[in-house]
């Protein structure tokens, strides 16, 4: 690859490019309308940016159907941080080398503790764009590594780890797996009807992602000023109401440390909210993740 040569490119130029390559890379593809409709370039523009970057990066692209597709070979031209990638692949934003850059302000943002290689984030986000199953290896935190075939259907974001939402075949159900765990990944994209993916098998089946919950949070009762916390999470009237995929319903109490026990025991020093509809809980499957939530017996 011709890297030396990007550096003698306008930086326009070079940012056009590194769409090009994030499109290919984490979607699969790429067309000169592509190119046109981000850059508002013209036709003629659009096309030279693609013939430039097959003729510096020959093995990770060829052209079939009037698009650029993206081949096995691919060696990435330009440095993608994967926390830029999510964002631009989650927020439609930051998808170009120029977001890449210098802050134009002074920051601290902590880091996570782990990011998924780019390289199977690419593979799985190809497999949601592309709608085709995967073969891997995930290592479960209760019974270890364990071949499985998926449907991958969404990103999504607990806070702390980043997860793909997918219909798991080998357990029958849509479950959220961990990007940092999988491996050894395979991507199926045979012919057989019974390899396609199945209605049943699609988000729009996955009543967790479908189902939507109001959630109603009010400052903790155990905290002694609140009228601060009531400021810190913009409260009308005392509460905050927000609506949120039953699939990440969760990931969020937990992340924001609200406390969803029936009566309010947990630490207010430590759980600024307190969770005043709980029996919303009961139809989210990961609840259990919600401190101090317990569901009731059936009577």
């Amino acid at each position: 690859m011709h890297t030396n040569l990007l550096t003698e490119l306008p930086a326009a130029q070079r940012e056009r490019l590194a769409f090009i390559e994030f499109r290919l890379w984490f979607l699969g593809k790429v067309t000169r309308k592509d190119v046109m409709e981000r850059f508002d370039i013209a036709s003629a523009a659009g096309t030279r940016d693609l013939v430039l970057y097959r003729e510096l990066a020959p093995g990770n692209t060829c052209y079939e159907g009037k698009m650029y597709h993206y081949r096995d070979s691919f060696q990435p031209l330009f440095q993608h941080k994967a926390d830029r990638v999510l964002s631009a692949l989650c927020a439609g934003f930051g998808d170009g080398e120029r977001s890449m850059g210098e802050a134009l302000l002074q920051h601290d943002i902590p880091a996570r503790l782990n990011q998924p290689k780019l390289a199977d984030l690419a593979t799985i986000t190809r497999a949601i764009q592309g709608q085709y199953p995967l073969t891997l290896t995930y290592h479960s935190m209760k019974t270890g590594p364990s071949q499985r075939e998926i449907v991958p259907l969404a990103l999504v974001d607990s806070g702390l780890r980043w997860h793909v939402r997918a219909y798991d075949r080998s357990k029958r159900e849509f479950r959220d797996l961990v990007l940092t765990r999988v491996e050894h990944m395979i991507e199926i994209k045979s012919g057989s009807k019974n390899l396609l993916v199945q209605e049943y098998e699609q988000l729009a089946a996955d009543e967790q992602w479908q189902n939507m919950i109001d959630i109603e949070l009010h400052p903790h009762p155990s905290h002694p000023y609140p009228e601060s916390i009531m400021r810190d999470y913009g409260m009308n009237k005392g509460k905050l109401e927000v609506r949120l995929r039953a699939a990440a319903v969760g990931y969020v109490l937990r992340q924001w440390q609200v406390d969803c026990s029936a009566n309010g025991h947990l630490d207010g020093r430590n759980f600024r909210l307190k969770l005043a509809n709980l029996s919303v809980l009961d139809k989210v499957k990961n609840a259990v993740l919600a401190p101090g939530y317990k569901k009731l017996a059936a009577n």
